[in-house]
Order: structure tokens, then sequence, then C-alpha cells
């Protein structure tokens, strides 16, 4: 048993090719005509913003303008994605979160960091009688000798009694 669809129903566009005996040189669906009638008065409101005049050229130019705004729109939509599931999907994507491309904050700057006259001095220790100041003989380097943290951190520790 084979049980038919219904999409050859939906194939079929519908079409108003005008009044009986005085038929449309073109073919129109019942969409185009309902986007494109209030399309048209919409066009000519914005040109009547804009300044333009109401004469017969940018009359026409807004009947060419609606011609083709009327087809893009309806290019999109179909039986199975009307006009209201188009427009639903536009507003979505319209307020959809987007990427970042910029980012936040502004460049770094130094104007916070507080910059004082002298060199902060090392604290004594105490109850440790350490090395004399100054450099160490078993570095090279001024400062970098066995009585630094780091050298202390690599000692092993104290053996923990228990």
């Amino acid at each position: 048993m084979r049980i038919r669809t219904d999409d050859e129903v939906y194939r079929v566009d519908a079409v108003w090719l005008g009044p009986p005996k005085a038929t449309f040189p073109w073919r129109a669906r019942y969409v185009a005509w309902g986007v494109g009638i209030p399309l048209f008065l919409v066009v000519l409101g914005v040109e009547r913003q804009l300044g333009f005049g109401f004469g017969f050229f940018s009359t026409a130019w807004a009947f060419v303008i609606t011609i083709a705004l009327t087809r893009l729109i309806t290019a999109k939509i179909s039986h199975e994605r009307p006009l209201s599931s188009v427009f639903a999907m536009w507003l979505r994507e319209l307020h959809a979160p987007r990427e970042r491309t910029s980012g936040t904050g502004g460049a770094a700057s130094a104007s916070k960091i507080k910059v004082r006259t002298e060199r902060p001095r090392p604290k004594a220790k105490r109850g440790r009688p350490g090395p004399a100041r100054g450099p160490s003989r078993q570095s090279p380097h001024p400062g970098f000798g066995t009585d630094t943290a780091r050298a202390r951190r690599r000692r092993s520790p104290a053996p923990a009694g228990r």
C-alpha cells in the first residue's frame, strides 16, 4: 500500500493572474501581492522623508525598488517557511549575542604605580647570625650567594621529630 503525500498540492503556486479576460502579463503569487503593496507604501513614505517630491520619476523608482525588494523577500518564503517565521528568524538573528571584536579596557598605564625616591633597604634578620654583608665569594654575581631565599628553599628541611 502506498501513502501519498500532499506535496503536489503545494507545488502549485497560488497565483493571481488578474481579473477574468484581462490577465496581467506577469505571474505573481498572492503572497507577493500581500508583501508588495504595503512595501510600496513604505518605500513611498521613505522617499517623502528623504525629501523626494511626489512625481512621475520618484514614483517609478519607488515601484522598481518595491519590485526588487518584493522579489528578494518572496524568494525566502514558501509554504514550508511562511513570512511570519522568516520575520521572526530575522528578528532573532538581529538580537542574538555577538562575539566582541574589540577588547574591553584601555591601554596599560603606569600612572597608578607609586615611585619612591630611595630604594627600599632589606630588613635585618632577627636571631640569626649570618655572613657579613656584601657579595658572596661563591657567586660571581653580587646578591646571588648561598644566603638567598632560593638557596634556603633548596636546602633540605630539618628532620621532623616524633
